[in-house]
């Protein structure tokens, strides 16, 4: 069930920040929680009705056995990498109980622009953030370099067209979270005027 105490929706969206994996704690989402994030996720804008879109969750030894990848994958491309570097990758996917990889999939060759479908995945990434903020819990939006390295890709099955849009570490705070300047929107946000009008 869905708690149904959560605040307005606009007072709601004002407090969500993300929270820094580093800093992060358990317990994680239950199982019945993840599956409400991950339908949450899925209710985005989506040209063609395409789920151009899949996920990959890390939990529990799952989380130090992929950290073990990227320690090996650090290990055999950087021969003088100090044993701290490595230990902070196997110690990488422990900073929270779940790990959410969002992999974007685009379909190429059809009518749906490839860019359209690939800003589905970043929605998908911010609704992930703000189910989780719904049910109490934190989340960070990462990359990082192994979103992007050949071995960890092939390692994580991906496909052609597939790439990780993002891996969402969620969990508790084990400090307060502090939020973060934002931009003025007096400095973002200007009316179009036609040429003629210029």
């Amino acid at each position: 069930m869905l708690n149904r105490n959560v605040p307005n929706v606009m007072e709601f969206l004002l407090s969500r920040r993300s929270g820094s994996a580093k800093t992060m704690t358990g317990p994680g989402p239950a199982p019945h929680e993840i599956e409400l994030i991950l339908k949450a996720a899925t209710r985005v804008p989506d040209h063609g009705k395409l789920a151009p879109w899949r996920f990959m969750l890390f939990e529990g030894e799952a989380r130090g056995r992929f950290g073990d990848l990227l320690a090996a994958t650090i290990a055999d491309t950087e021969p003088s990498a100090s044993s701290e570097r490595l230990a902070l990758e196997r110690g990488r996917f422990l900073r929270a109980p779940l790990v959410i990889a969002v992999i974007s999939r685009v379909r190429e060759g059809i009518p749906i622009p490839e860019w359209e479908q690939i800003l589905s995945s970043g929605a998908v990434c911010q609704n992930i953030l703000i189910a989780a903020h719904a049910l109490g819990f934190v989340a960070n939006w990462i990359t990082e370099w192994y979103a992007y390295h050949p071995a960890i890709r092939d390692a994580l099955g991906l496909k052609s067209g597939e790439r990780i849009a993002g891996f969402i570490y969620v969990g508790k705070p084990s400090a307060p979270i502090e939020d973060r300047p934002r931009p003025d929107l007096e400095a973002i946000v200007a009316p179009w005027l036609s040429p003629a009008s210029s």
